[in-house]
C-alpha cells in the first residue's frame, strides 16, 4: 500500500495540485500556487489541443487494432501448431528487441524511411515512387509504423499467456462434436482468450496515447501526439501548469479507456453469442 500510494497516487495528486497553478518561471518549480485558478483548463480547450488528441486516438485506435491483427495470429500460431522447441524461438523473436533501447528503436526508423533510404531506392527501382523518393518522415504515417512496431509485443505476450492456458481438451471436445475450424476457434478459442485481449489492448492502447518519442523523432508538425504537446510544456516552453492540465485530461481518458475494457471483457462473449447461429452455419 505505501508503494501504491509513494509512486501512483502521490504522482497523479501533485500533476493535479500543478494544474491548477499559474505560470512563473522565476521559481525552481515554475508554478505559482498563491492565486489558483482553472485558467490553464480552459487554456487547454483551443483548437489545436483538440485536432491533436483527436490525431492521437485515431492513431493509438488504429495501431491497437494493427498490432491486435498481427498479434492474433502471431500468439495462435505459437500456442498451439509449434513445437516447445519452436515455441521459445517465436517468443525470443518477440522480446528480443525490447532489450533494446526505445529510443534507438525509433530513430532506427529514420533510416530505411529516409528519402534516400533503402525503402526509398527498392520502391524507385519498382517505379512506385519518382526520383524525390517516399515522403513519410515528419508524418503520421512513420509514427503510424513504428508505434505498432514498438507495441507489438505488449499484444503478443498476454494473447500467448490467454491461448496457452486454454484447456486443449475444450477444442478437442468441439472438434469431436462436429465444429469445424473456424466454429471452433469462434465459438470456444476466442471467447476464452477474451481476458488476454483486453489486457494487450489496455497495455498498447494507453501507452500509445502518452508516447511523445515516436512523434518527436519521427511525427514533426504533421505527426504531433498529445504526449509531445505535455511534455513540450514541461521541458521547452516552461508552462507547468498548462502541461498539468492536458495530463489530467489525458489520465481521464485513459481511465474511461479502463471501464470501456472491464466492459469489453464482460461483454466479448455475450456478444459472440448472439452470432452464434451464423457460426453454426459453418460447421
Amino acid at each position: 500500500m505505501v508503494w501504491y500510494t509513494a509512486f501512483f497516487i502521490v504522482p497523479i495528486a501533485l500533476v493535479v495540485v500543478y494544474s491548477f497553478g499559474t505560470k512563473d518561471t522565476s521559481k525552481l518549480v515554475p508554478v505559482d500556487f498563491s492565486n489558483p485558478s482553472t485558467r490553464s483548463y480552459s487554456e487547454v480547450f483551443d483548437e489545436t489541443f483538440f485536432v491533436v488528441f483527436r490525431s492521437t486516438v485515431r492513431i493509438a485506435i488504429t495501431a491497437t487494432l494493427l498490432c491486435l491483427l498481427i498479434g492474433l495470429p502471431v500468439a495462435y500460431f505459437a500456442a498451439f501448431k509449434v513445437s516447445e522447441r519452436w515455441r521459445a524461438i517465436v517468443l525470443a523473436a518477440v522480446v528480443v528487441p525490447s532489450f533494446t533501447s526505445f529510443l534507438i528503436r525509433t530513430v532506427a526508423w529514420r533510416i530505411p524511411l529516409a528519402p534516400n533510404g533503402n525503402l526509398s531506392k527498392w520502391m524507385q527501382d519498382l517505379g512506385v515512387v519518382g526520383e524525390n523518393g517516399i515522403q513519410v518522415l515528419e508524418t503520421a504515417a512513420a509514427v503510424q509504423l513504428a508505434i505498432v512496431y514498438n507495441y507489438l509485443g505488449f499484444m503478443i505476450l498476454p494473447l500467448y499467456v490467454a491461448f496457452d492456458r486454454i484447456d486443449v481438451r475444450l477444442r478437442e471436445a468441439s472438434k469431436d462434436l462436429g465444429a469445424g475450424r473456424a466454429s471452433t476457434f469462434f465459438s470456444v478459442t476466442l471467447p476464452l482468450a477474451g481476458p488476454g485481449i483486453a489486457a494487450g489492448v489496455l497495455l498498447t492502447f494507453i501507452p500509445m496515447c502518452g508516447d511523445y518519442v515516436t512523434a518527436t523523432v519521427l511525427g514533426g508538425a504533421k505527426g504531433n501526439m498529445i504526449g509531445a504537446m505535455i511534455a513540450s510544456q514541461f521541458s521547452g516552453a516552461q508552462n507547468w501548469p498548462l502541461g498539468a492540465a492536458m495530463a489530467v485530461l489525458m489520465i481521464g481518458a485513459v481511465l474511461l479507456t479502463l471501464v470501456v475494457g472491464a466492459a469489453i471483457v464482460w461483454l466479448f462473449p455475450r456478444l459472440l453469442g448472439l452470432f452464434e447461429p451464423l457460426i453454426q452455419q459453418w460447421r
